[in-house]
């Protein structure tokens, strides 16, 4: 192929936010399979620690939520945190079809040795603290708008809105 339609490819997609978006994901979970492979462990199971780590107890469907994930990605998740020691699941007295997910002992131990993650992470980033603060802000807000469907105040309307 000639070099002109590479050119027009990344020219295509350069503009779009979507790629923007899949491009610095993609980066991400490359810096933190490189920060968490001592521990053996993956992003969703070091943020599901996280979790853990701030709620004394926390039932699966609430860890569900907080993450973004159904208990079909979750549970296996969970049993393998829970085959290191990690979490301990039991159900609940007070509604046997609630599981309710607790951090072992061990796994506080280990929440304590990952405690430098986040600044590693910040400091792969590039970002000033003002930045690294502003993105999280941006990132915030633009999920809320795409969850709510809220429009912005540059968005234009179709012909029909208007006449609404």
């Amino acid at each position: 192929m000639p070099a002109a339609s590479t050119a027009t490819a990344a020219e295509a997609l350069d503009p779009m936010l979507c790629f923007a978006v899949y491009s610095v994901e993609r980066q991400f979970g490359q810096i933190y399979r490189e920060l968490l492979a001592p521990w053996k462990l993956s992003y969703t199971q070091y943020l599901a620690l996280i979790a853990l780590s701030n709620d004394d107890e926390l039932t699966v469907g609430r860890l569900g939520e907080l993450l973004g994930l159904d208990s079909g990605t979750l549970s296996p998740l969970l049993k393998r945190l829970e085959s290191r020691g990690l979490v301990a699941r039991a159900r609940a007295a007070r509604d046997e079809r609630v599981v309710e997910i607790t951090l072992t002992d061990a796994g506080r131990e280990l929440y304590g040795e990952l405690a430098d993650i986040p600044r590693c992470f910040g400091d792969r980033t590039g970002l000033s603290h003002h930045e690294y603060v502003q993105l999280i802000s941006l990132a915030k807000a633009l999920s809320a708008r795409m969850t709510t469907g809220q429009k912005t105040t540059g968005q234009k309307t179709t012909d029909k809105e208007k006449e609404q």
